[in-house]
């Protein structure tokens, strides 16, 4: 391929280090103003800056060592960013989970991460407590929120006191918030700088992702690639010390939390919003005079068609950005004529971060995705590998900094998409002739719903555990709102006497064993298309359903609320 064909973003201008993450915030001539804000309190620099180094203490003395994975199971709090940066102060790796998570699937992250911490909000307490690798930890859990939930506060403090007693664990767990105030005696911040320091090819944090198999894969990112990937966000957002960015999506996903770190890095103010449904994010647009938006398309278009909101409460809102997913023509209309200004449309993937956008500041292209972001290049290929011309679609190959160091555990894995350091992303796109890329499809089969990945095969597996189940293929479904409806399509064993009976039972099936991946549509054929191996051909039910216009199905459609990982903001009010 020749140079020719690599788009290339523009030069990275500056990489810091991860030591130096919160340097220009403590830098700016007032300390003491917030680095983070949620509706239930705000963190000044300085106090994070002690916080955090404090907690990473806390976390060494707990028994973890560099390099250990610590899982955590949190819906957005301020406490998310307070253990991120103690994680990556001590030389932990923070390894963030789906606050969605079902017991099997908390079972299968733990195991594969080889976690030996896990901190958890007490609201998922059942879920935990019914996870059999949670009871094999090595170091045990850290209950949040116990307090808040009725369970008490415990008289642990991190050191060596008492821990909290909570029925349906088989291990009691510290509560977290004993780690935050001060150290006690012989247990000062600089343990946390204790020994060798972290190297740049160590990792740093571990998200799980949907791929194309049945089961997610941990997408390891070491020091040097997790700085590279906050670099080029803060410089491709245009984030500064004087911006206040509104942070409207899970901190659990790499998209939340690097562009919350990255804001950080930059010396900006974080608005942590503890649920993505309009009224809090109203709220927070009114109180905190946010310069940037991100929020997932689903729940930008609660927001806009939210009665209650006005073009004033977008005063002062220099961007909108959003990604995850597909950004409708119509979503782009709704909030343009409410805020004034079009959505920036944004691309990233687990495995490099964000690496395209329209660059802030200049006029949008509707429809196109933007161009690759800072320190990113990129090529379009054929599948022999060949250059694609200008306007032609291919595969998308990506190479940055920012590029994960591999697949937890999984070197066949990671050989398979890295190769002589380009990323192959598994998507089609094309671009015009002046390096605007355009999303032309999905060489994955996977099911994007309000950004979360959902594996067809995951679903066809509980479906075929039901009785009257002979055979079952699931696609995605567009839906306006949340990118893809889960459809499944399924023959059945034998007559049944009340098909919408159970067209209903087997959607509550579903939700039983798999929550949010269950479908929402289901479709009784015959027989399942069958490919030339002898699987579900799911390619050919894709364009059934592309072709049906009225689809027999029983419909059991979502909440129109998009709340962050459908979760009702509960917790501590000073966190």
């Amino acid at each position: 391929m020749t140079s020719s064909s690599v788009l290339q973003g523009p030069p990275l201008a500056c990489h810091t280090p991860l030591e130096q993450l919160l340097h220009r915030g403590l830098q700016h001539p007032d300390p003491k103003r917030p680095a983070l804000i949620s509706r239930r309190g705000v963190i000044g620099w300085q106090e994070l800056d002690s916080r955090s180094a404090r907690l990473a203490s806390h976390y060494l003395h707990l028994g973890l060592q560099r390099g250990d994975r610590v899982a955590s199971l949190l819906p957005n709090r301020l406490a998310v960013m307070l253990h991120l940066l103690a994680c990556l102060r001590a030389g932990l790796v923070a390894t963030p989970l789906n606050y969605r998570y079902t017991p099997a699937e908390l079972d299968y992250a733990l195991e594969l991460s080889g976690a030996r911490l896990l901190l958890f909000h007490a609201e998922r307490l059942a879920d935990v407590a019914a996870s059999v690798q949670v009871a094999a930890l090595p170091l045990g859990t850290l209950i949040y929120g116990a307090e808040s939930a009725g369970l008490g506060r415990g008289g642990g403090d991190g050191g060596g006191g008492e821990p909290l007693v909570v029925a349906g664990l088989s291990r009691p767990p510290r509560c977290f918030e004993d780690l935050l105030p001060p150290s006690p005696a012989g247990l000062q911040p600089e343990v946390a700088g204790a020994g060798a320091p972290p190297h740049d090819d160590d990792p740093a944090i571990l998200y799980f992702t949907s791929g194309s198999t049945a089961r997610p894969k941990g997408v390891t990112h070491s020091r040097r690639s997790l700085a590279a990937v906050l670099s080029s966000t803060a410089q491709g957002l245009g984030f500064t010390p004087h911006d206040t960015y509104l942070a409207g999506t899970s901190m659990a996903h790499i998209g939340g939390s690097t562009s919350a770190l990255a804001a950080l890095l930059a010396g900006s103010t974080v608005v942590l919003a503890r649920s993505s449904d309009s009224e809090e994010i109203r709220w927070l647009l009114d109180q905190t005079s946010p310069t940037v938006l991100k929020l997932l398309p689903a729940a930008l278009f609660s927001l806009v068609r939210d009665p209650a909101i006005r073009p004033t409460d977008f005063t002062g809102l220099r961007l909108c950005v959003s990604g995850g997913d597909h950004i409708p023509s119509e979503l782009q209309t709704e909030f343009r004529a409410v805020a004034g200004f079009p959505v920036n449309e944004l691309y990233g993937m687990s495995e490099v971060g964000m690496v395209i956008l329209n660059p802030p500041g200049q006029a949008l292209r509707p429809g196109s995705l933007g161009r690759p972001g800072p320190g990113v290049a990129m090529q379009l290929r054929r599948p022999d590998g060949s250059s694609c011309a200008t306007g032609e679609a291919g595969d998308l190959w990506i190479r940055t900094d920012g590029c994960m160091s591999g697949y937890w555990n999984n070197p066949e894995a990671t050989a398979a998409v890295l190769v002589d350091g380009w990323l192959a992303s598994g998507d089609v796109m094309q671009a015009d002739a002046d390096g605007y890329l355009w999303f032309d499809g999905r060489r994955k089969q996977i099911i994007v719903h309000d950004s979360s990945n959902i594996c067809p095969q995951d679903v066809e597996d509980v479906l075929l555990e039901h009785p009257a189940v002979a055979g079952a293929g699931v696609v995605g479904i567009h839906d306006l709102v949340h990118g893809e409806d889960v459809r499944a399509y399924i023959c059945l064993r034998g007559p049944v006497a009340d098909q919408q009976a159970l067209e209903r039972e087997l959607i509550g099936f579903a939700r039983d064993r798999i929550g949010y991946k269950a479908p929402e549509q289901i479709v009784v054929l015959d027989d399942l298309p069958i490919n030339a191996t002898g699987k579900v051909d799911r390619l050919a039910l894709k364009r059934l359903a592309e072709s049906e216009a009225n689809p027999r199905s029983e419909a059991t459609p979502r909440s129109g609320a998009t709340p962050i990982d459908q979760v009702a903001p509960t917790g501590l009010a000073s966190t």
